[in-house]
C-alpha cells in the first residue's frame, strides 16, 4: 500500500524551496548568492528556521522509499532504475540547466554581456569551490541528486549483506532516549565528506536510517511519543533561530539536533495528517521531482529581472516566489508533452 504521507511530505519541503532560496538572495551568511539583495537578518532568519531539517528529511523519505522498491525488485533492477531517474536527469540537468543560473551571476556581479555558448564554455573550463556564485563551475541545486545517486549505489553492499528484517527485531527495542540520541551520530557523520555544509556522511547515514529505522511499527511508536519530540523540536527551533537572529550563532550540534528532531517531526506530523491523495497531491506527486531540478534556475532568472525593475523588498519577495513558482510548472507542463525533454527532468 502507497504511503501518500511520504509523497505529501516530500512534495511540501520542495515547494518550500521557493521561498527558501529566494530568501537566500538576502542572506547575510558571509556568501552571496546568485543574485543578490544585501544583507537581511530576518529573512536570513527565516532560512535557519528550516535549513536544519529541510533536506535531511528529503533523504530520511529516499531510504524508505528505498525500502519499499527494493521489495518489489531485486538490484539490478534498482540500479536501473536508480540511472533513469537520478543519474540522467542530473547530468542533463548539468549540462542544460545550471549553466543558466552561473549566467545570471555573472551578469549581475560582473556585467557579463557574452552570449550563452561562450558562457557555457566558462562554466565547464572555470573552478573555484564550486558554489556557482562566482559564475564558475558548480553542480548548483542538483548536489542533491548526485549525492542520492552516489548514496543508493553504495549502500546496496551494506543493503544486501544486512537485509531489513534482520535488523527489525532490534529497531522494535529503541526507546524515546535512544531515538533522541541518535542525533549525536548524525552530528558525528556531518564532519565526513562535508563539501560546502553539504556533508555526505551525514546523508547517507540519513539514508540507513531512512530505510533500517522507519518501519511502520518505528512510525507507530514516534508517533506515541509525539507530546515529547514536538516540544524538544519547537523549543530546540525556537532557540535556534533566536541565537541566530541576536548572536548570529549557527552550531552544528545544535543544527544536528534540531535538524534531527524535525526529521521526525516531520514523519509524525505528516503520518497523522497528509497521509491522503486527491487531484492536487497527485499532481504534484508526479511533478515535484522536476519541479526541483527546474526551480532554483527559474528562480535566479525571475530573480535577476525583478531586482532590476523593483525596489520595494515586500513586492519583490511576493514576485519572486510565486513569479518563479508559476513559470516553474508552465515550463514542467510544456517539457512534459515533449517525449525526449520529459526524460531530462525526470517526468513520470
Amino acid at each position: 500500500m502507497r504511503k501518500h504521507y511520504l509523497d505529501n511530505i516530500r512534495t511540501i519541503v520542495i515547494l518550500l524551496l521557493f521561498p527558501y532560496h529566494t530568501f537566500m538572495i538576502w542572506n547575510n551568511f558571509g556568501t552571496k548568492f546568485y543574485i543578490w539583495g544585501g544583507n537581511n537578518n530576518v529573512l536570513s532568519s527565516l532560512i535557519v528556521l528550516v535549513s536544519s531539517w529541510i533536506m535531511p528529511v528529503l533523504f530520511v523519505i529516499a531510504g524508505m522509499s528505498a525500502r519499499y522498491s527494493l521489495e518489489k525488485r531485486n538490484i539490478r533492477e534498482f540500479v536501473k532504475e536508480r540511472i533513469k531517474k537520478i543519474l540522467i536527469p542530473f547530468i542533463c540537468g548539468l549540462i542544460l540547466i545550471i549553466p543558466f543560473q552561473t549566467l545570471y551571476a555573472r551578469k549581475f556581479f560582473f556585467d557579463y554581456s557574452g552570449g550563452i555558448i561562450d558562457n557555457f564554455k566558462y562554466f565547464f573550463t572555470h573552478f573555484s569551490d564550486l558554489n556557482g556564485y562566482d559564475g564558475m563551475f558548480t553542480f548548483g541545486h542538483l548536489w542533491f541528486l548526485l549525492y542520492l545517486f552516489i548514496i543508493s549505489l553504495i549502500t546496496l553492499f551494506l543493503i544486501k549483506k544486512i537485509p531489513f528484517n534482520k535488523m527489525e527485531r532490534k529497531i522494535k527495542k529503541v526507546n524515546i532516549f535512544e531515538i533522541i540520541l541518535l542525533f549525536i551520530p548524525i552530528f558525528i557523520a556531518y564532519h565526513i565528506g562535508n563539501f560546502g555544509g553539504q556533508s555526505i556522511g551525514k546523508y547517507m547515514l540519513l539514508y540507513i536510517i531512512g530505510y533500517y529505522l522507519f518501519s511502520d511499527e518505528f512510525i507507530k511508536k514516534i508517533v506515541s511519543y509525539k507530546p515529547i519530540i514536538l516540544s524538544l523540536f519547537f523549543i530546540s527551533q525556537f532557540i535556534l533561530v533566536i541565537l541566530y537572529f541576536k548572536y548570529d550563532y549557527y552550531g552544528d550540534l545544535l543544527v544536528n539536533f534540531v535538524g534531527w528532531l524535525g526529521v521526525l517531526s516531520c514523519i509524525i506530523i505528516s503520518s497523522l495528517s497528509l497521509d491522503k491523495e486527491n487531484k492536487v497531491t497527485k499532481y504534484l506527486k508526479n511533478s515535484s521531482f522536476p519541479i526541483y531540478i527546474l526551480h532554483q534556475t527559474i528562480l535566479v532568472i525571475v530573480g535577476y529581472y525583478i531586482l532590476m525593475m523593483i525596489d520595494n523588498i515586500f513586492l519583490q519577495l511576493f514576485m519572486i516566489i510565486f513569479g518563479s513558482f508559476i513559470i516553474t510548472v508552465l515550463v514542467y507542463e510544456i517539457i512534459s508533452k515533449i517525449p525526449i525533454l520529459k526524460k531530462i527532468i525526470g517526468c513520470r
